[in-house]
């Protein structure tokens, strides 16, 4: 710094303005300044920088999983919005989904320069009072439970599968089949117990859940074994990818759609107006979460934030030409 006061021709105090980027400084000194720092290699030492101000303008994520759709456009918007701040993102991805793995990515965490960390959940952890994090850092968490303690942002899951349940209901059918996520997953017992609930509002015992694992495999082999049934009319299935397995499989057994067999999906992915049908499914907004989420986190470091309590995004219901009245 003192480098480039020297070669500006002005003092120490007014290159660390222009570094600050503090704008007490005219127009001409700071373009002189510039033009010394860029002349000279000059660059702000990030982390003496940290030890004055308490902050290092970084935020751990600490994810499951980037095969998801979700979790991979939802990173995508923490990201930006991050860059928009002037934080970094650091990743850790965590290979199981248990108490202990997450623990130790927070520990982990801990231990580096990150001002505060989002967590992206899939399994039921917090929701069960299964995992307590160490106090020092703020936390907000995504697609988890507010019984945890910490601030939550999450897409609307139990309006996606009611407006989902709902759409069937109203086109005339009496029951509604429902190929669920895996039975650890968060969101997708959300999506299931919303249906149950709105098939039970209306009068109707639902059946058993088949449950998957979120990929189009899963949806093929119970698309099999339900489209081998007569009484089957309708199909909600929790995510686009195994929905698609579903109307394989009722393809190939020869099952009209939506003629004998109703299909929607939830995710609204960029190739569910490409199905055969095309697809009505729900549409969940995952950049918005991501910036909300981070929105969030940042409040939590500047001390702003509440601390608890979930933020929910809306989902809508996008018709299109795989559901239609029962024959």
């Amino acid at each position: 710094m003192g480098d480039v006061a020297r070669h500006a021709g002005v003092s120490s105090q007014t290159v660390s303005r222009v570094s600050n980027g503090l704008t007490n400084v005219d127009d001409s000194t700071r373009q002189r300044v510039l033009e010394s720092m860029q002349a000279l290699g000059y660059r702000p030492n990030g982390a003496a920088r940290a030890l004055k101000s308490g902050r290092f303008n970084n935020i751990g994520v600490i994810m499951f999983t980037l095969a998801t759709l979700g979790n991979m456009k939802t990173l995508d918007a923490i990201a930006v919005e991050a860059a928009a701040a002037d934080y970094s993102v650091t990743l850790i991805a965590v290979p199981d989904q248990t108490l202990g793995a997450v623990s130790g990515a927070y520990r982990r965490l801990s231990d580096q320069a990150v001002d505060g960390v989002l967590i992206l959940f899939e399994a039921r952890l917090l929701d069960q009072g299964e995992i307590h994090l160490p106090p020092g850092l703020p936390v907000v968490v995504i697609d988890s439970d507010s019984g945890s303690g910490y601030p939550v942002v999450d897409a609307d899951q139990a309006e996606g599968a009611r407006l989902a349940t709902q759409h069937l209901l109203d086109l005339g059918h009496r029951q509604v089949e429902h190929v669920a996520g895996p039975a650890s997953s968060f969101s997708g017992a959300h999506r299931a117990a919303s249906w149950r609930a709105t098939l039970e509002a209306a009068g109707i015992a639902p059946r058993a859940v088949h449950h998957g694992d979120w990929s189009t495999e899963s949806g093929y082999r119970i698309g099999l074994e339900l489209g081998r049934r007569d009484d089957v009319t309708a199909i909600f299935a929790a995510n686009d990818q195994m929905a698609l397995g579903v109307m394989r499989a009722l393809h190939e057994l020869g099952r009209d759609i939506p003629g004998e067999i109703s299909v929607v999906g939830f995710d609204d992915i960029e190739e569910a107006h490409s199905f055969w049908p095309p697809l009505t499914t729900v549409r969940q907004n995952f950049h918005e979460v991501g910036r909300l989420a981070m929105e969030r986190l940042l409040a939590e470091i500047a001390g702003t934030g509440a601390h608890s309590g979930t933020t929910l995004v809306p989902t809508e219901l996008v018709v299109r030409a795989s559901t239609a009245p029962p024959a």
